[in-house]
């Protein structure tokens, strides 16, 4: 009895403890509000260039890499060349332009930052206080 009140106490605490991965953000003197995942998903894979009130939005993406991938996979449930392919497609017929790939995390922080109207993502742990936290990603 009592190592499994010592199982059900570690459990409790460690699900507690579970972060996001990503957060989707916008500077701090952005006007947006919570998104919904499923907003989310259509603004990242170009099926939509407003919020639901109409907003225009400028996206942003992390460079190439690990994070990126792991980033649409748990928005998207698609696979790096799943995205890459589809957004070969939507160029290719004129349909939208994959969001703006900022150089590194500093460098999404600071556009964020410097235009109202853009929406980002980042690591968890890598959102500063002047950011906006729009939704999460666990």
């Amino acid at each position: 009895m009592r190592r499994f009140l010592l199982l059900l106490a570690f459990g409790l605490l460690t699900s507690t403890a579970v972060r996001a991965e990503f957060v989707i953000v916008a500077g701090a003197a952005s006007s947006f509000g919570e998104l919904s995942r499923d907003l989310a998903e259509q603004l990242f894979l170009g099926r939509r260039s407003t919020t639901a009130d109409g907003h225009s939005v400028q996206l942003l993406d992390l460079p190439r890499g690990a994070e990126r991938d792991r980033f649409y996979f748990l928005l998207t449930a698609k696979k790096p060349a799943q995205i890459r392919a589809w957004w070969s497609r939507q160029v290719f017929s004129g349909r939208a332009l994959p969001p703006f790939e900022a150089a590194s995390i500093a460098d999404l922080r600071r556009r964020l930052g410097d235009n109202p109207d853009a929406i980002g993502y980042l690591p968890d742990d890598a959102a500063t206080a002047e950011l906006r936290i729009l939704l999460r990603l666990p």
